[in-house]
């Protein structure tokens, strides 16, 4: 077997191109993250409020994430995402006109909800039309790549949003945010994917929900998600960031962005080891590993009172996680057959995109309960609590070797 190129995707122009747009539009997303965070708890000094913030991004993906990804399977998936970019811009020039305006908060979440609206419309294609820009055999080569191309935004995009709220105002973060969507828009005119196999089944309910059904009848597609989506749900610090770096490390919004920032600088170290390392032999141990370091290290970060111990912390969040999303993504992507990629992309959505913010949601109640410290640890521990539950209900997961031998299993629907 020869060396593994670690750039065998970049190879591909139009992924190259759809990465570096996606880089920009995220690091926009994740400037706008910081500063809304930022200026709801300003405005309103609740951790409740924050919470809120996850509810409405995450509401529009729960309702309309399945349609979205039966529109991926039917529709092109380009024009798709690029509706969802216009959408986002202008989400964002809202959300700038309230803040500048220092409008009733109440707008503030009426424009989060346009956002996680088109949000949820552009990502079951977002996510299922890299297949069109390379061959199965280097996906997931593409996938760490992805992740690495998001966490680099997700660390650059706090930093940068960490400094504009230090010299400017939340306002100007939002046009910024709006501008990075156009971005990729741009980027997309010069993107031609391969043709995407149109799903031909009769619209129904039924052709709606294949997709559930499919992942409820792939053990390893189900246990990755799940995983996942409960460890992110439970071991959610970055939602009460904010309160962390005002009450207990006292470090302000300059060091709140780095707070931000940490998690993907982890990620991104660890996305680049693994491209440079033989792939994966044990993929199912690796994933099982990565999330209980995940949860150790959330638990370090809710007990800590030291800044240098709390960013370190957050170093190790985003390096475990990132394994976990590259063996998912991998997973997800090369046991789908490509006329079901949108709506199994949709499901994914549901579990994995909302877990972030109902974690957020989850999060802002706990820690109005039994405050914030608590609220983290107690997260880490039940993501323990998760791991030993995977590896005991999945054994499958546990077997799972090798990435680059998957393949899309038989499709057809079962039987009623």
């Amino acid at each position: 077997m020869g060396k593994p190129d670690p750039l065998a995707s970049l190879r591909r122009p139009g992924f190259l191109l759809y990465l570096a747009g996606s880089l920009v539009s995220n690091a926009g997303n994740q400037m706008r993250t910081v500063a809304v965070g930022w200026e709801v708890y300003q405005r309103t000094q609740t951790p409740l409020s924050l919470g809120l913030i996850g509810l409405v991004l995450a509401l529009p993906v729960l309702l309309l994430a399945l349609p979205a990804g039966a529109a991926a399977d039917r529709y092109p998936r380009k024009g798709l995402i690029q509706i969802a970019q216009v959408g986002l811009a202008l989400s964002g020039v809202g959300l700038a006109w309230v803040s500048f305006t220092d409008g009733p908060i109440a707008l503030t979440y009426a424009f989060l909800l346009g956002t996680g609206t088109f949000r949820a419309v552009g990502w079951p294609a977002a996510q299922a039309i890299v297949t069109g820009l390379v061959p199965a055999p280097v996906f997931a080569n593409a996938a760490m790549w992805r992740s690495v191309a998001f966490q680099l935004s997700a660390t650059l995009g706090p930093l940068a949003g960490g400094v504009l709220l230090a010299v400017y105002s939340p306002g100007v973060v939002y046009l910024l945010d709006a501008a990075s969507s156009l971005v990729l828009f741009g980027c997309l005119l010069f993107v031609v994917p391969t043709p995407q196999a149109r799903s031909t089944e009769k619209r129904s309910w039924a052709s709606l929900i294949e997709g559930a059904r499919f992942v409820r009848r792939q053990p390893v597609i189900l246990s990755t998600i799940t995983l996942d989506m409960v460890a992110v749900l439970f071991g959610g610090a970055v939602a009460l960031l904010p309160v962390y770096a005002t009450d207990v490390l006292g470090v302000g919004a300059t060091g709140f962005g780095w707070m931000r920032a940490m998690p993907s600088l982890g990620a991104i170290t660890m996305g680049l080891a693994l491209a440079l390392l033989p792939p994966m032999r044990k993929a199912g141990r690796a994933l099982l590993v990565a999330v209980a370091a995940f949860g150790l290290a959330t638990i370090v970060f809710g007990l800590s009172t030291s800044y240098p111990l709390s960013l370190a912390a957050l170093f190790c969040i985003g390096a475990a996680d990132n394994v976990s999303v590259v063996i998912r993504s991998t997973v997800l992507q090369l046991l789908t057959p490509d006329a079901m990629r949108g709506r199994v992309a949709a499901v994914n959505a549901v579990f994995i995109g909302t877990s972030n913010e109902i974690g957020e949601l989850e999060s802002g109640v706990v820690a109005s309960l039994i405050g914030s410290v608590a609220t983290v640890a107690l997260g880490g521990v039940l993501t323990l609590v998760t791991v030993a539950a995977a590896a005991a209900i999945w054994p499958p997961l546990r077997r799972l070797g090798s990435l680059e031998d998957l393949e899309p299993p038989d499709a057809r629907p079962a039987p009623a």
